[in-house]
Protein backbone atom coordinates (compact mmCIF):
# COMPACT_ATOMS: atom_id res chain seq x y z
CA UNK A 1 0.00 0.00 0.00
CA UNK A 2 1.17 3.52 -0.81
CA UNK A 3 0.73 6.96 0.69
CA UNK A 4 -1.42 9.11 -1.59
CA UNK A 5 -0.22 12.74 -1.56
CA UNK A 6 -2.01 15.71 -3.11
CA UNK A 7 -0.20 18.96 -3.77
CA UNK A 8 3.12 17.20 -4.44
CA UNK A 9 4.19 19.86 -6.94
CA UNK A 10 3.56 22.66 -4.47
CA UNK A 11 6.02 24.16 -1.99
CA UNK A 12 5.05 22.38 1.23
CA UNK A 13 3.88 19.31 -0.69
CA UNK A 14 7.27 18.97 -2.37
CA UNK A 15 8.96 19.10 1.01
CA UNK A 16 6.62 16.42 2.37
CA UNK A 17 7.30 14.13 -0.59
CA UNK A 18 11.06 14.66 -0.20
CA UNK A 19 10.86 13.93 3.52
CA UNK A 20 8.92 10.70 2.89
CA UNK A 21 11.42 9.60 0.25
CA UNK A 22 14.45 10.43 2.39
CA UNK A 23 13.18 9.27 5.76
CA UNK A 24 11.11 6.18 4.98
CA UNK A 25 10.69 3.28 2.59
CA UNK A 26 7.13 4.26 1.72
CA UNK A 27 5.81 4.06 -1.82
CA UNK A 28 3.99 7.17 -3.01
CA UNK A 29 0.96 7.76 -5.23
CA UNK A 30 1.03 11.38 -6.38
CA UNK A 31 -1.77 13.34 -8.05
CA UNK A 32 -0.28 15.68 -10.65
CA UNK A 33 -2.17 17.97 -12.99
CA UNK A 34 -0.60 17.80 -16.47
CA UNK A 35 -1.56 17.39 -20.10
CA UNK A 36 0.57 14.28 -20.60
CA UNK A 37 3.02 11.94 -18.85
CA UNK A 38 6.07 13.96 -19.84
CA UNK A 39 4.74 17.20 -18.40
CA UNK A 40 3.66 15.42 -15.20
CA UNK A 41 7.18 14.12 -14.57
CA UNK A 42 8.73 17.46 -15.50
CA UNK A 43 6.47 19.28 -13.05
CA UNK A 44 7.42 16.85 -10.31
CA UNK A 45 11.12 17.25 -11.12
CA UNK A 46 10.76 21.01 -10.83
CA UNK A 47 9.12 20.64 -7.41
CA UNK A 48 11.74 18.23 -6.08
CA UNK A 49 15.00 19.55 -7.50
CA UNK A 50 15.47 21.69 -4.40
CA UNK A 51 15.90 18.35 -2.58
CA UNK A 52 17.50 15.92 -5.08
CA UNK A 53 19.87 15.88 -8.00
CA UNK A 54 18.35 14.44 -11.16
CA UNK A 55 19.82 10.95 -10.86
CA UNK A 56 18.43 10.54 -7.32
CA UNK A 57 15.08 11.94 -8.37
CA UNK A 58 14.99 9.62 -11.37
CA UNK A 59 15.78 6.60 -9.20
CA UNK A 60 12.89 7.46 -6.85
CA UNK A 61 10.62 7.98 -9.83
CA UNK A 62 11.48 4.52 -11.14
CA UNK A 63 11.17 2.63 -7.87
CA UNK A 64 8.85 4.39 -5.42
CA UNK A 65 6.64 6.96 -7.14
CA UNK A 66 3.53 6.41 -9.20
CA UNK A 67 2.01 9.47 -10.79
CA UNK A 68 -1.73 9.69 -11.27
CA UNK A 69 -2.39 12.40 -13.81
CA UNK A 70 -5.59 14.12 -12.82
CA UNK A 71 -7.30 17.17 -11.35
CA UNK A 72 -8.42 17.75 -7.78
CA UNK A 73 -11.55 19.62 -8.88
CA UNK A 74 -12.78 17.06 -11.42
CA UNK A 75 -15.07 14.07 -10.84
CA UNK A 76 -13.08 11.06 -9.62
CA UNK A 77 -10.04 13.37 -9.47
CA UNK A 78 -10.01 13.50 -13.26
CA UNK A 79 -9.32 9.76 -13.55
CA UNK A 80 -11.32 7.22 -15.55
CA UNK A 81 -13.07 4.40 -13.67
CA UNK A 82 -10.16 1.99 -13.97
CA UNK A 83 -7.58 4.55 -12.89
CA UNK A 84 -9.71 5.64 -9.93
CA UNK A 85 -10.23 2.03 -8.85
CA UNK A 86 -6.50 1.37 -9.04
CA UNK A 87 -5.76 4.45 -6.96
CA UNK A 88 -8.29 3.51 -4.28
CA UNK A 89 -7.01 -0.07 -4.13
CA UNK A 90 -3.37 1.00 -3.89
CA UNK A 91 -3.84 3.74 -1.28
CA UNK A 92 -3.17 2.82 2.33
CA UNK A 93 -3.14 6.37 3.73
CA UNK A 94 -3.61 9.94 2.51
CA UNK A 95 -1.82 13.25 3.02
CA UNK A 96 -4.00 15.99 1.57
CA UNK A 97 -1.79 19.02 1.07
CA UNK A 98 -3.17 20.60 -2.11
CA UNK A 99 -4.88 23.96 -1.64
CA UNK A 100 -5.42 27.32 -3.23
CA UNK A 101 -3.62 29.99 -1.20
CA UNK A 102 -5.14 32.76 -3.29
CA UNK A 103 -6.55 34.78 -0.43
CA UNK A 104 -8.22 37.24 -2.80
CA UNK A 105 -10.21 34.73 -4.87
CA UNK A 106 -13.27 33.19 -3.27
CA UNK A 107 -13.89 31.20 -6.47
CA UNK A 108 -10.51 29.49 -6.42
CA UNK A 109 -10.70 28.77 -2.70
CA UNK A 110 -14.17 27.27 -3.07
CA UNK A 111 -13.18 25.11 -6.04
CA UNK A 112 -9.85 23.84 -4.76
CA UNK A 113 -10.16 23.94 -0.99
CA UNK A 114 -13.77 22.79 -0.66
CA UNK A 115 -14.61 20.81 -3.80
CA UNK A 116 -11.09 19.43 -3.95
CA UNK A 117 -11.13 18.32 -0.32
CA UNK A 118 -14.52 16.70 -0.82
CA UNK A 119 -13.10 14.74 -3.78
CA UNK A 120 -10.20 13.49 -1.64
CA UNK A 121 -12.65 12.56 1.14
CA UNK A 122 -14.62 10.51 -1.40
CA UNK A 123 -11.44 8.68 -2.38
CA UNK A 124 -10.70 8.07 1.30
CA UNK A 125 -14.21 6.70 1.72
CA UNK A 126 -13.69 4.30 -1.20
CA UNK A 127 -10.34 3.12 0.19
CA UNK A 128 -11.75 2.73 3.68
CA UNK A 129 -14.71 0.71 2.42
CA UNK A 130 -12.48 -1.49 0.25
CA UNK A 131 -9.68 -2.39 2.64
CA UNK A 132 -9.41 0.16 5.43
CA UNK A 133 -7.43 3.40 5.53
CA UNK A 134 -4.57 3.69 8.02
CA UNK A 135 -4.69 7.49 8.32
CA UNK A 136 -6.05 10.63 6.67
CA UNK A 137 -3.81 13.65 7.24
CA UNK A 138 -4.97 17.10 6.23
CA UNK A 139 -2.71 20.13 5.94
CA UNK A 140 -4.78 23.06 7.14
CA UNK A 141 -3.67 26.44 8.57
CA UNK A 142 -3.67 28.37 11.84
CA UNK A 143 -5.76 30.94 9.97
CA UNK A 144 -8.84 28.82 10.77
CA UNK A 145 -8.70 30.60 14.16
CA UNK A 146 -10.15 33.70 12.50
CA UNK A 147 -9.75 37.26 13.71
CA UNK A 148 -7.49 37.34 16.76
CA UNK A 149 -5.55 39.93 18.71
CA UNK A 150 -2.92 39.56 21.45
CA UNK A 151 -3.63 35.89 22.12
CA UNK A 152 -2.02 32.49 22.60
CA UNK A 153 -4.27 30.01 20.79
CA UNK A 154 -4.37 26.29 21.54
CA UNK A 155 -5.46 23.67 19.00
CA UNK A 156 -8.79 22.87 20.65
CA UNK A 157 -9.72 26.52 21.13
CA UNK A 158 -8.84 27.66 17.60
CA UNK A 159 -12.14 27.22 15.77
CA UNK A 160 -14.95 29.49 16.86
CA UNK A 161 -17.82 29.57 14.36
CA UNK A 162 -19.00 32.93 15.72
CA UNK A 163 -15.68 34.60 14.97
CA UNK A 164 -15.00 36.46 11.72
CA UNK A 165 -12.63 34.96 9.16
CA UNK A 166 -9.75 36.88 7.62
CA UNK A 167 -10.23 35.78 4.04
CA UNK A 168 -11.68 33.08 1.73
CA UNK A 169 -8.62 30.91 2.26
CA UNK A 170 -9.11 30.75 6.03
CA UNK A 171 -12.87 30.27 5.67
CA UNK A 172 -12.64 27.36 3.24
CA UNK A 173 -9.84 25.64 5.16
CA UNK A 174 -11.92 25.84 8.33
CA UNK A 175 -14.87 24.19 6.63
CA UNK A 176 -12.60 21.56 5.09
CA UNK A 177 -11.60 20.50 8.60
CA UNK A 178 -15.30 20.32 9.48
CA UNK A 179 -16.06 18.10 6.47
CA UNK A 180 -13.26 15.69 7.26
CA UNK A 181 -14.48 15.23 10.82
CA UNK A 182 -18.08 14.67 9.76
CA UNK A 183 -17.51 12.47 6.70
CA UNK A 184 -14.63 10.31 7.94
CA UNK A 185 -15.63 9.56 11.54
CA UNK A 186 -14.30 6.00 11.35
CA UNK A 187 -10.90 6.88 9.84
CA UNK A 188 -7.87 7.81 11.99
CA UNK A 189 -7.15 11.40 11.01
CA UNK A 190 -4.66 14.12 11.78
CA UNK A 191 -5.06 17.84 11.16
CA UNK A 192 -1.89 19.90 10.72
CA UNK A 193 -2.10 23.68 11.04
CA UNK A 194 1.08 25.50 9.96
CA UNK A 195 1.54 29.14 10.90
CA UNK A 196 3.46 31.49 8.58
CA UNK A 197 5.76 29.12 6.67
CA UNK A 198 8.84 31.02 5.59
CA UNK A 199 12.15 29.60 4.45
CA UNK A 200 14.24 26.53 5.28
CA UNK A 201 16.32 26.63 8.47
CA UNK A 202 19.06 24.49 6.85
CA UNK A 203 19.74 26.46 3.67
CA UNK A 204 19.13 29.80 2.03
CA UNK A 205 17.60 28.44 -1.19
CA UNK A 206 13.84 28.57 -1.61
CA UNK A 207 11.31 28.19 -4.41
CA UNK A 208 8.52 30.08 -2.63
CA UNK A 209 8.84 33.84 -2.74
CA UNK A 210 5.47 35.42 -1.98
CA UNK A 211 6.01 35.80 1.76
CA UNK A 212 9.70 36.55 1.20
CA UNK A 213 8.72 39.44 -1.08
CA UNK A 214 6.43 40.82 1.60
CA UNK A 215 9.18 40.33 4.18
CA UNK A 216 11.76 42.08 1.97
CA UNK A 217 9.30 44.90 1.28
CA UNK A 218 9.01 45.55 5.01
CA UNK A 219 12.72 45.11 5.65
CA UNK A 220 13.49 48.02 3.35
CA UNK A 221 11.53 50.58 5.37
CA UNK A 222 13.33 52.80 7.90
CA UNK A 223 10.11 53.12 9.93
CA UNK A 224 7.82 50.20 10.77
CA UNK A 225 4.22 50.69 11.97
CA UNK A 226 4.33 47.90 14.58
CA UNK A 227 4.86 47.60 18.28
CA UNK A 228 8.42 46.33 18.49
CA UNK A 229 7.40 43.89 21.25
CA UNK A 230 4.67 42.23 19.15
CA UNK A 231 5.36 38.63 18.18
CA UNK A 232 5.02 37.05 14.75
CA UNK A 233 4.62 33.26 14.48
CA UNK A 234 6.96 32.04 11.72
CA UNK A 235 7.98 28.41 11.20
CA UNK A 236 10.52 26.95 8.71
CA UNK A 237 9.18 24.63 6.02
CA UNK A 238 11.65 21.84 6.86
CA UNK A 239 10.19 21.57 10.38
CA UNK A 240 6.65 21.49 8.98
CA UNK A 241 7.46 18.70 6.51
CA UNK A 242 9.34 16.60 9.07
CA UNK A 243 6.49 16.85 11.57
CA UNK A 244 3.85 15.89 8.99
CA UNK A 245 5.83 12.94 7.63
CA UNK A 246 6.71 11.69 11.12
CA UNK A 247 3.26 11.99 12.67
CA UNK A 248 1.46 10.67 9.59
CA UNK A 249 3.51 7.48 9.75
CA UNK A 250 3.38 7.14 13.53
CA UNK A 251 1.15 4.29 14.63
CA UNK A 252 -0.78 6.29 17.22
CA UNK A 253 -0.16 10.06 17.42
CA UNK A 254 -1.19 11.46 20.79
CA UNK A 255 -3.52 14.08 19.30
CA UNK A 256 -5.77 14.72 16.31
CA UNK A 257 -4.79 18.37 15.75
CA UNK A 258 -1.30 19.92 15.76
CA UNK A 259 -0.18 23.52 15.42
CA UNK A 260 3.02 23.51 13.36
CA UNK A 261 4.19 26.84 14.67
CA UNK A 262 6.79 28.65 16.75
CA UNK A 263 4.42 28.96 19.70
CA UNK A 264 6.01 30.49 22.78
CA UNK A 265 9.29 30.64 20.86
CA UNK A 266 7.85 33.16 18.41
CA UNK A 267 10.08 36.20 18.15
CA UNK A 268 9.28 39.88 18.37
CA UNK A 269 9.70 42.30 15.50
CA UNK A 270 12.58 43.85 17.42
CA UNK A 271 14.37 40.52 17.71
CA UNK A 272 13.96 39.86 14.00
CA UNK A 273 15.12 43.26 12.81
CA UNK A 274 18.05 43.28 15.25
CA UNK A 275 19.19 39.92 13.84
CA UNK A 276 18.93 41.17 10.25
CA UNK A 277 20.82 44.33 11.15
CA UNK A 278 23.57 42.36 12.91
CA UNK A 279 23.94 40.21 9.79
CA UNK A 280 24.25 43.30 7.60
CA UNK A 281 21.07 42.52 5.66
CA UNK A 282 19.15 45.66 6.73
CA UNK A 283 19.43 48.72 8.92
CA UNK A 284 17.71 48.90 12.27
CA UNK A 285 14.27 50.47 11.78
CA UNK A 286 12.40 52.89 14.01
CA UNK A 287 9.09 51.58 15.35
CA UNK A 288 6.05 53.86 15.29
CA UNK A 289 2.81 51.91 16.06
CA UNK A 290 0.66 55.01 15.55
CA UNK A 291 1.32 54.76 11.82
CA UNK A 292 -0.39 51.39 11.46
CA UNK A 293 -3.61 52.70 9.87
CA UNK A 294 -1.78 55.19 7.64
CA UNK A 295 0.73 52.57 6.58
CA UNK A 296 -2.05 50.08 5.85
CA UNK A 297 -3.82 52.67 3.68
CA UNK A 298 -0.59 53.40 1.82
CA UNK A 299 -0.04 49.69 1.18
CA UNK A 300 -3.59 49.42 -0.20
CA UNK A 301 -2.96 52.38 -2.51
CA UNK A 302 0.38 51.03 -3.72
CA UNK A 303 -1.18 47.60 -4.30
CA UNK A 304 -3.14 49.04 -7.21
CA UNK A 305 -0.03 50.47 -8.85
CA UNK A 306 2.01 48.54 -11.36
CA UNK A 307 5.63 47.46 -11.46
CA UNK A 308 7.67 45.85 -8.69
CA UNK A 309 6.53 48.10 -5.82
CA UNK A 310 2.87 47.50 -6.61
CA UNK A 311 3.36 43.73 -6.65
CA UNK A 312 5.18 43.77 -3.32
CA UNK A 313 2.51 46.02 -1.81
CA UNK A 314 -0.23 43.70 -3.11
CA UNK A 315 1.39 40.77 -1.32
CA UNK A 316 1.82 42.86 1.81
CA UNK A 317 -1.88 43.76 1.75
CA UNK A 318 -2.82 40.07 1.68
CA UNK A 319 -0.56 39.16 4.59
CA UNK A 320 -1.06 42.34 6.60
CA UNK A 321 -3.53 40.87 9.13
CA UNK A 322 -1.12 38.05 9.94
CA UNK A 323 1.55 40.60 10.89
CA UNK A 324 -0.50 42.84 13.17
CA UNK A 325 -2.53 40.33 15.20
CA UNK A 326 0.29 39.69 17.75
CA UNK A 327 -1.05 36.18 18.18
CA UNK A 328 0.92 32.95 18.50
CA UNK A 329 -0.24 29.35 18.31
CA UNK A 330 0.70 26.94 21.06
CA UNK A 331 2.99 24.24 19.69
CA UNK A 332 3.47 22.15 22.84
CA UNK A 333 1.89 19.09 21.22
CA UNK A 334 4.18 18.88 18.21
CA UNK A 335 7.31 19.75 20.20
CA UNK A 336 6.53 16.97 22.67
CA UNK A 337 6.05 14.39 19.91
CA UNK A 338 8.79 15.44 17.50
CA UNK A 339 11.23 16.06 20.34
CA UNK A 340 12.43 19.57 19.52
CA UNK A 341 11.19 23.05 18.71
CA UNK A 342 11.56 24.68 15.28
CA UNK A 343 14.54 26.88 14.51
CA UNK A 344 14.03 30.58 15.16
CA UNK A 345 13.48 32.76 12.11
CA UNK A 346 16.32 35.10 13.18
CA UNK A 347 18.76 32.21 12.72
CA UNK A 348 18.17 31.86 8.99
CA UNK A 349 16.33 34.99 7.83
CA UNK A 350 19.39 36.90 6.61
CA UNK A 351 20.65 34.15 4.22
CA UNK A 352 17.08 33.68 2.95
CA UNK A 353 16.75 37.39 2.23
CA UNK A 354 20.14 37.57 0.52
CA UNK A 355 19.43 34.55 -1.71
CA UNK A 356 16.05 35.95 -2.73
CA UNK A 357 17.43 39.37 -3.59
CA UNK A 358 20.47 38.00 -5.43
CA UNK A 359 18.26 35.74 -7.56
CA UNK A 360 15.59 38.41 -8.10
CA UNK A 361 13.02 36.37 -6.18
CA UNK A 362 13.18 33.39 -8.50
CA UNK A 363 14.74 29.94 -8.29
CA UNK A 364 17.28 28.81 -10.94
CA UNK A 365 15.41 25.69 -12.02
CA UNK A 366 17.26 23.04 -14.00
CA UNK A 367 15.47 21.68 -17.08
CA UNK A 368 14.75 18.01 -17.63
CA UNK A 369 17.93 16.48 -19.14
CA UNK A 370 17.48 15.87 -22.85
CA UNK A 371 18.93 12.36 -22.61
CA UNK A 372 16.39 11.25 -20.00
CA UNK A 373 12.98 10.54 -21.54
CA UNK A 374 9.99 9.72 -19.30
CA UNK A 375 9.40 5.97 -19.24
CA UNK A 376 7.15 5.41 -16.22
CA UNK A 377 3.57 4.20 -16.09
CA UNK A 378 1.20 7.06 -15.42
CA UNK A 379 -2.50 6.85 -14.62
CA UNK A 380 -4.16 9.46 -16.81
CA UNK A 381 -7.62 10.93 -16.95
CA UNK A 382 -8.35 8.70 -19.95
CA UNK A 383 -6.92 5.50 -18.52
CA UNK A 384 -3.59 3.89 -17.71
CA UNK A 385 -0.97 5.02 -20.20
CA UNK A 386 2.44 3.38 -20.63
CA UNK A 387 5.06 5.17 -22.70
Amino acid sequence: MAIFVTGATGYIGGYIVAELLQGSAARLNLLVRARDARQAEQRLWQALQLHFDFSTFHAHLDSRIRIFRGDLTSDHLGLDDDGYRQLAEATGSIIHCAASLNRKSERLCLNVNLRGTLAVIELARAAQNAHGLRRFSHVSTVAVAGTRKDEIVTEDAAIDWNRSDYDPYARTKKFSEHMIGRLLPDVPRTIFRPSIVLGDSRRAETTQFEMVRAFAFLAGFPILPFRSSDKVDIVPVDYVAKAIAFLHQKEAPAHTIYHLSSGSGSQTFRELTDALSAAGATRKPFYWPGLEKLFGAAVSWLAHRGHRVGKAASLMKVFWPYLVWNTVFDNTRVVDEVGHAPAKFSEYSAPLLRFSREHHFSFPYQPWPLAAAPTRTVAASVGIVTQ
